[in-house]
């Protein structure tokens, strides 16, 4: 059992630490920890997450220039907003999440029109890709290609595809599944 002794140092304590900055009370007086570089946390999650980034960039684009001009927008604006993250612990799948959003926006601002992006789908020697798949995955609306990318692109398990996309589980999986139905029928129609 605590003496009061122990108790009022503590409280000391921590008052102490409120004081030096190390916590700050928001508004409904709960702590907060202020004491993590959140620019910093960002740019080391951007260079670890590099390359995985890219590969979703160019699943969505299928060229490899577009794709760094996605990833790169995408890494300036996760530095010019993270001090707008909430938690440490949520910082990665809220820069998958910018990425992703940087790249559906880049397919809006870019519409091109069949030939073109077919021209664009060419692979690089290295690569061996399945053209009737990507051309199936090309026809599915955009959360179905984005939970398809994330699932078999980046090798993401369903709950971390459900922090992505700030979905239910069983919502995701349940959606994942419909979509997969539906590239089965469609690749079934090509063969």
């Amino acid at each position: 059992m605590r003496t009061e002794k122990e108790i009022g140092r503590d409280k000391r304590t921590e008052e102490a630490r409120d004081k030096h900055g190390k916590k700050e009370k928001d508004t409904e007086n709960n702590c907060v920890e202020r004491d993590w570089d959140k620019g910093g946390l960002i740019r080391k999650i951007l260079l670890e997450h590099y390359e995985s980034y890219y590969r979703l960039a160019y699943a969505y684009v299928h060229n490899e220039a577009d794709a760094m001009d996605i990833v790169q927008e995408g890494a300036y604006r996760a530095m010019l907003k993270a001090d707008t993250l909430r938690e440490e612990r949520f910082a990665g799948t809220w820069v998958y999440r910018i990425m992703i959003n940087e790249a559906k926006e880049y397919l809006r601002k870019n519409r091109r029109d069949v030939g073109e992006l077919k021209e664009n789908l060419e692979a690089p020697a290295q690569h061996y890709r399945d053209m009737d798949l990507e051309e199936a995955v090309g026809k599915l609306s955009e959360m179905e290609r984005t939970l398809i990318i994330l699932r078999f692109y980046e090798d993401k398990q369903l709950s971390e595809i459900a922090e992505i996309l700030e979905e239910n589980l069983s919502t995701v999986k349940s959606r994942l599944y419909r979509t997969l139905r539906k590239l089965r029928a469609e690749l079934a129609k090509k063969r």
